[in-house]
């Protein structure tokens, strides 16, 4: 072997090295979440199932539940809900016996967000009036990157409880 062979193998592992490392970088997503080795681009994929409200037993507040799958290999937050019936729709997080509001809620990869009785929620507040059972509410899901979901929500009896 020539003088010029272990130094042209280790120029050639040193690019290989250094193009692994901009191959791996360029898995990572901006948010920080890190790479996804399932196909996917890193976007989220959103879709919602399960929506609605509890007929409110007071006449200015009322509280509504959803989930929101995300099927795509990247994360996504609920930044805030808007509708018609209420001039306010603030985000909840329960921790034990706790309510907080808070800004958004995480909508993981390849996970779900759940609102549920109990659990966090939207507060609907200065209803623009009590909404009946069987009544259909528009809402609208805004995200930090998807775009926004319109959905109709129907109003449910206080006592409902979804089934799994």
């Amino acid at each position: 072997m020539t003088a010029a062979g272990p130094g042209i193998r280790k120029a050639a592992a040193v690019v290989l090295t250094v193009g692994l490392s901009a191959a791996l970088a360029a898995c990572g997503s901006e948010d920080g979440g890190g790479g996804d080795h399932a196909g996917h681009k890193g976007a989220p994929k959103l879709s919602v199932s399960g929506a609605y409200v509890s007929q409110p037993p007071l006449d200015d507040m009322a509280a509504g539940y959803l989930a929101v799958r995300n099927a795509g290999g990247g994360a996504d937050e609920l930044t805030s809900v808007t509708t018609p019936l209420a001039s306010e729709v603030t985000l909840h997080t329960t921790k034990g016996n706790r309510m907080k509001q808070v800004s958004s809620l995480d909508v993981p990869a390849d996970g779900r967000l759940e609102l549920t009785s109990g659990g966090d929620h939207l507060m609907l507040t200065n209803l623009t009036h009590r909404p009946k059972v069987g009544e259909r509410v528009s809402f609208t899901l805004h995200f930090a990157t998807s775009d926004p979901i319109e959905i109709k929500v129907p109003v449910e009896p206080t006592t409902y409880r979804p089934k799994d």
